[in-house]
């Protein structure tokens, strides 16, 4: 397949990539995702020698070719601090390889139950991921709002600062910014536990329904844990976990054990009412994701506070 000329810049050989990946050795490979595995490697870029990530497409992958364009479209064009940075392709000898800058940090879902993030990284990933959001559903003298379809915490890269980074576009898609109709898609896509149920049920979506998913990462962020591990002893999903505790102001009984005691009450308020709220069965009273950054940053800016408020006290009374 002959390369659009407007991608041709990006392109990178693929005996470049043997090379960095030594020939995709077992030792090189730092993940496996629906549609192939990643690897690490080094390739010498415009910037110089660059650590990069490697996402072999599986050539049994059916749509691959599809969701290779348009992960490619979609990275070249629209950059953002919270949008995974997207370095080169491959499409040669029937090989598909995206080639992005390297996250030290790997993907959110590995560090939920990590001791190492303390609740104020929590919620400035949380609000970095939100910001990226943001930015695809209404990027700033674009007519073209970008619809993600399947936010999840893999899908959320993590750099050696723990800065969050949205990954894997390809299965996104494009609507008119200038309107809230909804887009008719009669193949819903998505991975159960994070997809919009009235889009899965309907076949309907909107930007809610990226909402949708980011109030399950964001429970998920509390609670320490995947959305789609084994339920309770009751047989109760997370969602429904989640949704009890909130609505009966239990919370603190499924919070992470680990950050339950640092969690500035008023922090947690604002966090877990917008978290609720994108949750929603009806997708239309789902906040807009500006919304949902305003209280991710409030909430944050209250454990600040209390916890400079907290040390004064203590300098003072020494």
């Amino acid at each position: 397949m002959s390369v659009p000329k407007m991608f041709e810049h990006l392109r990178i050989p693929l005996e470049a990539i043997r090379s960095a990946t030594n020939d995709f050795a077992k030792d090189n490979c730092i993940g496996e995702g629906g549609l192939g595995k990643v690897y690490k490697g080094e390739l010498l870029l415009f910037k110089g020698r660059t650590k990069v990530a490697l996402k072999r497409l599986d050539r049994i992958a059916l749509q691959r070719n599809r969701e290779f364009w348009m992960e490619i479209m979609m990275l070249s064009q629209y950059r953002h601090e919270n949008i995974v940075s997207f370095l080169g392709f491959c499409d040669e000898k029937d090989e598909k390889i995206l080639v992005y800058e390297y996250a030290s940090n790997n993907s959110l879902d590995l560090h939920l139950d990590s001791k190492d993030l303390t609740w104020v990284q929590r919620l400035s990933i949380c609000i970095g991921v939100a910001r990226g959001l943001e930015y695809l559903h209404d990027p700033a003298g674009s007519q073209q709002r970008k619809l993600h379809r399947d936010v999840k915490s893999a899908n959320i890269l993590l750099d050696e600062n723990w800065n969050a980074s949205i990954a894997d576009l390809g299965l996104s898609t494009f609507h008119q910014a200038n309107t809230n109709e909804s887009v008719l898609s009669t193949n819903p896509v998505g991975t159960m536990g994070y997809c919009d149920p009235s889009y899965m049920e309907t076949g309907m979506l909107t930007k809610e329904s990226d909402v949708y998913s980011l109030g399950v990462v964001l429970f998920e962020v509390l609670c320490g844990r995947l959305c789609i591990q084994n339920n309770n002893r009751r047989g109760e999903s997370f969602i429904h976990l989640v949704k009890k505790h909130y609505t009966q102001n239990k919370l603190n009984k499924i919070i992470w054990v680990n950050i339950k005691d640092e969690i500035n009450p008023d922090s947690l308020r604002a966090f877990a009412t917008i978290a609720y709220q994108c949750l929603n069965s009806d997708y239309e009273k789902r906040p807009s994701m500006n919304d949902v950054v305003k209280n991710l940053e409030d909430a944050r800016t209250y454990q600040v506070r209390s916890f400079f408020s907290f040390y004064c006290f203590i300098y003072v009374f020494h």
